[in-house]
């Protein structure tokens, strides 16, 4: 079993390059996708890593915007053609982290051949009913511009509900970026949107398309069946904003107790010593299994 962490950094780098070696594993090879936004000089030292590639083409990524997909597909598409056969590609932000060893990560996706794990809840639920705004309404944030926010609001007095493309129920959530998925479902993935410009267009008008439009396609394929809902990420929502919590030293408990492989978000420039519990926690647990 072979498998690809697809990292979507944007600032931090030494928190990267942690990442990379909590990971470090002879079957594990990392991407990064950097944001068009950093500087690479900053980043540039990390290549000299082992088994590290950065994706090529950059996208300049903003919050909420359909571009977090494009930058998302994109390295899938990379991935899939470098050359090398992956079993899996797993999706990391430069803001997420282990908790479980990587020789653990690697037999827990070695035990599931075939399968995808995605965080996902169905058309109607109750994240749906505030959250289906952002395919019903027009929203301009990938796109900067002076008084876009104006035309935004003009544009949903004015026009009709808008309908999504396709005839899809529709599959997302507040956990839904974050994923693993299969080779297979990752060259589904890109042949569908490549083949399909009209949701392309419609997407870049959606706000927070990360958290629903790769599982809603994934979800309506004939792969379906294949797919786990669960991404085994440890996300903390508790805070109630648009964000999720800041992972501090307060959390290490939860941490500790959790069931899951990754979690997120950590700031080393907010607290640095998670990681180093994380880490001694990651060294204790190698060495009983």
């Amino acid at each position: 079993m072979r498998l690809a962490h697809l990292i979507l950094a944007h600032k931090n780098s030494e928190q990267v390059a942690r990442l990379i070696q909590a990971l470090a594993h002879e079957q594990f090879d990392f991407y990064i996708h950097l944001d068009a936004k950093a500087d690479f000089r900053e980043f540039e030292h990390l290549a000299a890593l082992p088994r590290v590639t950065f994706i090529q083409q950059r996208y300049l990524v903003r919050w909420g915007s359909y571009s977090i997909v494009e930058a998302t597909v994109q390295g899938v598409r990379e991935i899939l053609a470098s050359g090398i056969s992956y079993d899996f590609i797993n999706l990391l932000s430069g803001q997420d982290y282990p908790i479980k060893p990587a020789n653990t990560i690697y037999r827990f996706f070695a035990q599931n051949p075939g399968r995808s794990f995605f965080a996902y809840e169905a058309q109607g639920s109750e994240w749906w009913q505030h959250a289906v705004k952002r395919v019903e309404q027009y929203h301009t944030v990938y796109y900067q511009f002076r008084l876009q926010y104006v035309l935004q609001n003009l544009l949903n007095k004015l026009l009709p509900k808008r309908q999504f493309p396709l005839p899809y129920a529709l599959y997302g959530g507040a956990y839904g970026t974050w994923w693993t998925m299969s080779k297979e479902c990752a060259e589904y993935l890109v042949a569908f949107l490549d083949q399909d410009p009209k949701l392309q267009r419609f997407s870049r008008f959606t706000w927070g398309a990360d958290e629903f439009l790769i599982t809603t396609i994934l979800m309506n394929s004939p792969l379906k069946d294949t797919i786990v809902n669960d991404s085994y990420r440890y996300i903390d929502w508790s805070g109630g904003g648009a964000n999720p919590k800041l992972l501090t030293v307060a959390d290490a408990p939860a941490l500790s107790s959790s069931d899951r492989l990754f979690a997120r978000k950590f700031d080393t420039d907010q607290d640095v010593k998670i990681l180093n519990i994380i880490d001694c926690s990651l060294i204790s647990q190698a060495i009983k299994s």
